[in-house]
């Protein structure tokens, strides 16, 4: 539901416990399902029973619990929405500012984004998981440590005074980058259908607040002129569309100026970072509305330089995929043999890119074989049949 960062927030910050503000929502929820007719004011009335889930859960978890101490935190009636949104300026929105607590400097940078995909976006662990290449049971137990973190060490969730915010903003980004790509992934919107469109605002509002952080730039760059292509990702028939396969014409224009103009707005720094040359990328991409073809050798030039400022397996395929363009599929494929195999076993992206390989190299049987590997990774519903009916196509050949 719309309201439950802002909930979600509001508890952690009563309670001071990530795992009591998300467990009290849930259990206020679930008594919400149970009412015949939605309550009037809905969130005021949601954030009064899970203020009092709360202290029933406290209550089992010390039998030495004064009573009068729980009373103490419970306020009775539903609260005034007010209340629960209330923001000191200049963040005016809820999911930001939780975004900023989560992001907490004492909480190790990848561990920070992973926490914040959990508690903001409400992602699901074997999401997370897969979005930075290891297992689930191993990213169950880094956000376990960091909302452990968060309440040994008496993190506030308070929003930091201004000059804290730039320590922060490596982590947001970062969590934002990741967010997007579950979102994109989720092509047809299974997940949450407005998971893209929030992360899209989102990454606006810190392109806002960072005028002078070209990567805030980039990064807002990057999502918009992915988000650009979004209404010609999902076929008549449900399947996910590759870009190659796109109609360039049907494009948002708009949205790819408004993301050349906040690139622009980075270069000028003369700062260069990742998410500005993702961003590049991505513009390269854009540029077919405009001229019809894409400059596949810019665009393994630019993934030349993000191997030297980011390097890493999806990068690395990203990086062969885009030789395979310029100087043919054998040479794409030995790039790709070259990647850290063991880096990819949780990477569908891998097998998708090397049956396209093998498929161009007249291998048909290895490229059906990779893309059976890339189907056992249960991808979104769009995307698995868009593998499907290649696969399918492939065997009739």
């Amino acid at each position: 539901m719309d309201a439950r960062p802002r909930l979600i927030a509001a508890l952690a910050a009563h309670f001071s416990d990530l795992d009591l503000a998300e467990e009290a929502f849930d259990a206020a929820l679930a008594v919400c399902l149970t009412q015949g007719d939605p309550p009037d004011h809905i969130a005021g009335w949601l954030m009064s029973v899970a203020r009092r889930k709360g202290i029933d859960i406290i209550r089992k978890r010390s039998a030495e619990f004064r009573a009068g101490d729980a009373a103490a935190l419970i306020k009775e009636g539903a609260m005034d929405m007010g209340e629960v949104i209330a923001l000191p300026d200049p963040i005016p929105d809820e999911r930001l500012r939780l975004l900023f607590i989560c992001c907490h400097p004492a909480i190790a940078l990848e561990t920070r984004a992973a926490l914040a995909l959990k508690i903001i976006c409400g992602l699901p662990v074997c999401t997370i998981a897969r979005l930075f290449l290891i297992g689930e049971p191993a990213m169950f137990q880094r956000i376990t440590r960091a909302k452990a973190k968060v309440r040994e060490a008496g993190i506030p969730f308070d929003l930091p005074e201004r000059r804290d915010w730039p320590e922060r903003l490596d982590a947001i980004l970062l969590t934002l980058e990741l967010a997007y790509t579950a979102a994109y992934q989720d092509a047809a919107g299974e997940l949450d259908a407005e998971l893209s469109a929030e992360i899209g605002r989102l990454a606006a509002m810190i392109a806002d607040l960072f005028p002078e952080e070209p990567e805030a730039l980039g990064l807002a760059a990057l999502i918009t002129l992915a988000r650009s292509r979004e209404t010609e990702r999902i076929g008549q028939d449900g399947a996910m569309i590759p870009l190659s396969k796109q109609d360039p014409v049907l494009w948002n224009r708009q949205a790819i100026e408004q993301a050349r103009a906040w690139l622009d707005m980075a270069m000028i720094k003369q700062q260069t970072g990742p998410y500005q040359i993702m961003a590049a990328i991505q513009l390269t991409h854009a540029r077919r509305a405009f001229h019809g073809e894409t400059d596949w050798r810019a665009i393994a030039s630019l993934y030349d330089a993000l191997m030297m400022v980011r390097p890493g397996p999806v990068v690395h395929v990203n990086r062969a995929l885009a030789i395979a363009e310029c100087k043919g599929a054998e040479l794409g494929l030995a790039e790709l043999d070259a990647v850290d195999a063991n880096r990819l076993s949780n990477a569908r992206p891998y097998y998708v890119a090397r049956a396209k390989l093998l498929e161009r190299a007249g291998e048909n049987e290895a490229a059906i074989k990779a893309l059976d590997s890339a189907l056992k990774f249960e991808p979104p519903r769009a995307e698995r049949l868009f593998l499907q009916k290649w696969r399918d196509a492939l065997t009739l050949i």
